[in-house]
């Protein structure tokens, strides 16, 4: 039995309503089990700036976002929607990747297809903790810049493994364990098991991004670190904030010598521009 996954892929993504995107991405997940993907052609993927997302929260430039001290209970909702909004941005670039980069195996739909349910698991989750808290999704000011580089990497499905999972998603698994440490020391023990579980997950689809990433690269014949190297200069990015969790990384598919050799790129990279 063969399954076209695009027409319901792309409602999804462009749904402005998060129950109705978080209905979507499971009943996706749903029908994509024991049947055979495939694409006749007739409807190839749009072109749009943005993915469909609630009026709410209103964005902002991200050195606009107000910072707010964690003890008080605003500073405390807003970090709490900070970490729903990223979530929410995860529904959208996991459905995103599935949708837009249809030349790719089949199996690399399905693992974006399954990112997105997990994804808007984890959105639920935190949207209920900040809820729990007073608060909703969308009660806060927030940015886009995760989106902002799914939009930039449109065109390339390297591209968008190169410089989502493998940079800005990855940055999770080294910020994640500082926060619920945090978190759990002003006793929400509740909100601290959600986030076990989306660290948990999140490992799983870092490493999707870097086995999709070193696919295209053996299909381009490219070489995966000095392209990576490149990227990073040519976008402008740094790969590491503060802390890094080599386990966590090693189990989301870097090696010890990538990212050994990556920190001593950054390292020099920081220097030259006398950070």
């Amino acid at each position: 039995m063969s399954y076209n996954p695009y027409t319901l892929l792309e409602h999804a993504l462009l749904s402005d309503h998060p129950d109705e995107k978080s209905v979507l991405a499971n009943q996706l997940f749903a029908e994509i089990q024991n049947v055979e993907l495939t694409d006749d052609g007739t409807d190839p993927p749009l072109d749009f700036r943005f993915a469909g997302r609630p009026q709410k929260p209103e964005l902002v430039p991200a050195s606009a976002v107000k910072p707010r001290k964690m003890t008080t209970p605003e500073g405390y909702g807003a970090l709490l929607h900070a970490i729903t909004h990223i979530e929410f941005n995860a529904v959208n670039l996991a459905l995103d990747a599935a949708y837009r980069f249809r030349l790719m195996p089949s199996q690399f739909t399905r693992d974006w297809i399954r990112v997105a349910k997990e994804e808007v698991y984890h959105f639920n989750l935190m949207r209920g903790r900040l809820r729990h808290h007073g608060f909703d999704y969308g009660d806060f000011e927030a940015h886009n810049h995760l989106w902002d580089m799914a939009y930039k990497t449109a065109y390339d499905p390297l591209l968008r493994m190169a410089l989502v999972p493998r940079v800005l998603e990855a940055r999770g698994l080294d910020v994640t364990p500082g926060i619920c440490d945090k978190i759990r020391q002003r006793g929400d023990a509740d909100t601290c098991a959600v986030l076990d579980i989306i660290y948990r997950d999140e490992v799983g689809h870092v490493r999707f991004g870097n086995h999709w990433y070193q696919h295209l690269c053996r299909e381009r014949d490219l070489e995966p670190m000095a392209l990576f190297r490149q990227l990073i200069v040519r976008y402008d990015m740094f790969i590491f904030r503060g802390h890094v969790n080599i386990e966590a990384r090693e189990r989301a598919g870097f090696s010890t010598f990538e990212l050994a050799m990556l920190e001593n790129f950054e390292q020099s990279m920081k220097e030259g521009k006398g950070i």
